[in-house]
C-alpha cells in the first residue's frame, strides 16, 4: 500500500502532535516511527490507519494505483497495539476463527498451525483470559501478522515478550511479511532493526 502525507498535521485543542508532514510510505517497504514517550507516535500510527482524522493537509491511500477512500482503509490493514484488547472469553482458536470472518488469513496455514508457529499450541483451546501477558501479545501478533493485508501496523510489538518472544517476532516478520508495507512505532531498536527507513516524529513538531 502507498500512503502519501502532504503538509499533514494533527492537533488536540491547541497542541500540535505533529504538523507539516510530507512523506510517502511506499509498497513493500518497512518504516519505523520513533520519538520520546508521549510524543505522539501512536497518534501518528492511528492517523496513518485512517481511524483518527488529521487536522491539516491531506492524506491519500493507494493500492495498485487505485485510491482508497478513508472509510475503507481499515479493510486493507492489520494492527497490533497495546491499547487494542483481545476477546478474553474466547480461546485462541475461537479468536482467530472470529477474526478470519472479517479479514482473511494468509493461505497455506491452518489456524491450528498458526497457533503452533507462535508457540501457543498447548494453550490453543484455553480461554485467553488465562493467558500470561506474553501469551496475549503472541496472539495479538498472530492475528496481525497472519492477516492477508498489504499494510501492517505495529505499535510497540514486543510489549511483554521475553527474549524468546523477541526472536519469534523477528522470525514472523522475516518469514510471513514479505511484500507488505510495515510501519512500526517504537523506541526500542530491537523492535524495528529490520526497518529500511526511520522517521522521528520530533522532526514534525
Amino acid at each position: 500500500m502507498r500512503i502519501i502525507f502532504s503538509d499533514t498535521g494533527k492537533r488536540f485543542n491547541r497542541d500540535w502532535i505533529f504538523r507539516r508532514m510530507s512523506y510517502e510510505f511506499s509498497p513493500g517497504i518497512s518504516y519505523a516511527i520513533t520519538g520520546s514517550n508521549g510524543s505522539g507516535k501512536s497518534t501518528l500510527l492511528q492517523v496513518i490507519s485512517g481511524s483518527m482524522a488529521h487536522s491539516e493537509g491531506t492524506i491519500s491511500w493507494e493500492l495498485g494505483n487505485k485510491k482508497i477512500d478513508v472509510d475503507a482503509v481499515y479493510a486493507h490493514l492489520a494492527i497490533a497495539a497495546p491499547y487494542l484488547d483481545v476477546i478474553e472469553e474466547m480461546t485462541a482458536v475461537e479468536f482467530l476463527t472470529f477474526h478470519q470472518q472479517f479479514k482473511p488469513l494468509l493461505s497455506g496455514l491452518t489456524i491450528k498451525e498458526i497457533i503452533s508457529v507462535v508457540g501457543l499450541e498447548k494453550a490453543a483451546d484455553k480461554q485467553i483470559r488465562y493467558f500470561s501477558s506474553g501469551m496475549k501479545q503472541r496472539i495479538k501478533l498472530a492475528q496481525a501478522i497472519f492477516s492477508n493485508s498489504p499494510l501492517l501496523l505495529l505499535d510497540e510489538p514486543c510489549t511483554n515478550l521475553d527474549s524468546t518472544g523477541f526472536d519469534l517476532y523477528h522470525r514472523l516478520i522475516n518469514t510471513f511479511c514479505k511484500g507488505k508495507t510495515i510501519i512500526v512505532s517504537s523506541n526500542d531498536v530491537s523492535e524495528y532493526s529490520f526497518c529500511q527507513n526511520v522517521i522521528s516524529i520530533m522532526d514534525y513538531k
